[in-house]
């Protein structure tokens, strides 16, 4: 049990998904019996056995079906009808899917940087707060959260985003945040977003557009200005808007 629960909290940080099976009840001769467990990653390989042959085999095809769906299953399977197997029985199996964390990245550890980095990890993000200047790690919880200290734009071209990647950008300087946001909107992302007045956003879509940095169809893909909309003054509350949005995204699609 132990081994198994690592091997899911490695899965969970790696940024592969997978789905544990576990056998749940079982009538009859079945080739393990109940509590067998076993982890499947999306590619078909496994971690673990609940018996092998040909109820093995059908899992781990139901399996990859449960990781595409990322919703928890329970199957029923005749061993003797259904699969052909000499031991006869049945047995059922809940699946459930592992799904990684949602990897966040923060460009500017500021007020609002550093109290969504705080806040985050509890709603099943992984937090990297990417910020150069001298001292800015001395109030991080360096425990909790990567601190990526490269200048923005070099760290903007370096990661390898993906489709589960959530970004924000709330740099000191606009200046900082529009030659981020021009990188990272080039890149895959679950969401990207930047701070900003309304006025401030339009004037940045015009430049970016006549410039031909990026397309009006890469900008409408970002949040900006960021956040769910509401009168949130204080670094605490815009950090709680922005936040939210991310919540309401991350629960919205499957990624």
């Amino acid at each position: 049990m132990k081994d198994i629960l690592l091997k899911i909290d490695d899965i969970i940080k790696s940024g592969k998904k997978a789905a544990l099976c576990i056998i749940v009840e079982t009538k009859g001769s079945s080739p393990r019996k109940t509590g067998s467990k076993m982890i499947v990653l999306e590619d078909g390989t496994q971690e673990g056995t609940i018996g092998g042959g040909s109820l093995e085999l059908r899992v781990i095809e139901d399996a990859i079906n449960v990781i595409k769906e990322s919703k928890v299953q329970k199957y029923s399977y005749e061993l003797g009808d259904d699969l052909s197997m000499n031991c006869g029985g049945s047995a059922e199996v809940y699946i459930e899917p592992i799904l990684p964390q949602k990897q966040l990245y923060i460009f500017g550890a500021g007020h609002i940087g550093k109290v969504l980095a705080k806040y985050a990890p509890d709603f099943g993000f992984a937090v990297t707060l990417i910020d150069n200047r001298e001292g800015i790690e001395n109030d991080i919880d360096l425990n909790s959260i990567n601190l990526n200290s490269r200048t923005y734009t070099e760290a903007a071209s370096e990661i390898k985003f993906n489709d589960q990647s959530f970004v924000v950008i709330v740099t000191p300087k606009h200046k900082y945040d529009e030659e981020i946001l021009e990188i990272c909107a080039k890149k895959p992302n679950a969401y990207l977003g930047m701070i900003g007045s309304k006025t401030k956003v339009a004037k940045a879509k015009e430049r970016i557009i006549e410039e031909n940095i990026l397309t009006e169809q890469e900008l409408e893909k970002v949040d900006m200005p960021i956040g769910i909309k509401f009168n949130a003054q204080t670094p605490e509350e815009i950090a709680i808007s922005i936040l939210a949005k991310m919540i309401d995204v991350k629960n919205s699609k499957v990624l």
